[in-house]
């Protein structure tokens, strides 16, 4: 006789109990970047962010990412990236221009002041994750995400 799935079975309510934790921990560890990095330097988690993923490009061929790229590598919709990146320029920290080789292209690069206030910016975003990170290490229940996020390598951004 097969047995049927309740909503109550273990194996049901793990899954959804897991995303929930990882939901939980993502929001606390984002709220307390957040608010240091308003405090301090007048910066969004989005706005260092895109700053940061920009400030990785290099020069010359395959060097620069396109908007969708950006977009992706920021987990914003391609919309809400313009707009973010449209206020970065709007505050000097970004410029975008036209590609060489296909006048569709947007690329977008960090301005000498959006290098200055990333690197002013990156040891309170480190501190902050540091701090977010061994405050959720505390509960047992979260302390294995912990693990995995301390212990887990950057995928690589798809072309």
């Amino acid at each position: 006789m097969a047995r049927h799935r309740t909503a109550t079975d273990s194996t049901l309510t793990a899954l959804p109990q897991g995303w929930c934790a990882l939901s939980l921990v993502h929001g606390r560890i984002e709220a307390h970047i957040e608010r240091a990095l308003q405090t301090r330097h007048d910066l969004s988690v989005r706005e260092y962010s895109l700053l940061d993923v920009l400030s990785r490009q290099h020069n010359g061929p395959g060097g620069h990412m396109r908007m969708h790229q950006v977009a992706d590598s920021v987990v914003l919709s391609q919309s809400a990236t313009t707009r973010l990146v449209s206020r970065l320029e709007d505050r000097g920290l970004l410029s975008r221009y036209l590609c060489d080789t296909d006048r569709r292209g947007i690329y977008t690069d960090v301005t000498e002041a959006g290098l200055t206030l990333l690197a002013q910016a990156r040891p309170t975003n480190d501190t902050a994750l540091r701090q977010a990170l061994d405050e959720a290490a505390k509960d047992p229940d979260l302390a294995p995400l912990v693990t995995a996020v301390e212990t887990m390598k950057a995928p690589t951004p798809t072309a």
